[in-house]
């Protein structure tokens, strides 16, 4: 008896597993917002790799806590009305030498460096995450 309960119980939590993977595998295109990469969507993200962006920031969750979450800044900078300049004066504005504060290094980057990283940052903003954060401050 108690092995066929473990057989049965196995076997029904198997096929659960299962339809929780197709389920999410037939959600991702929708969620994604694949649709709108564009190339420098692509290139802003390779300086965000380059840079190690997410050994002091988190994005969608993932990566260091030691700055903020960067999934929405996009939008909680202001969106298209001044998310973009926000985002490229803090850049350029970095070290700001505040006494007591953890400092962002001065990356160095270029005008176009700068419209790629933000573009990226646009583009992860508009992933469907499920209300992640949860609140607009990360």
């Amino acid at each position: 008896m108690a092995r066929n309960i473990f057989y049965g119980g196995s076997l029904f939590f198997i096929f659960i597993f299962i339809g929780l993977v197709f389920d999410s595998e037939r959600r991702i295109p929708e969620r994604s917002n694949q649709s709108q990469m564009s190339e420098a969507v692509v290139r802003g993200k390779k300086i965000w790799e380059t840079r190690n962006c997410v050994g002091c920031h988190s994005l969608l969750g993932e990566g260091a806590y030691f700055a903020p979450e960067l999934g929405n800044v996009y939008k909680r900078r202001g969106g298209d009305d001044g998310g973009a300049e926000f985002i490229k004066g803090w850049m350029q504005a970095q070290p700001l030498g505040a006494k007591g504060r953890r400092q962002m290094p001065q990356f160095n980057l270029t005008d176009e460096q700068l419209d790629d990283l933000v573009e990226f940052l646009k583009w992860t903003g508009e992933i469907d995450t499920e209300s992640w954060p949860p609140n607009i401050e990360g």
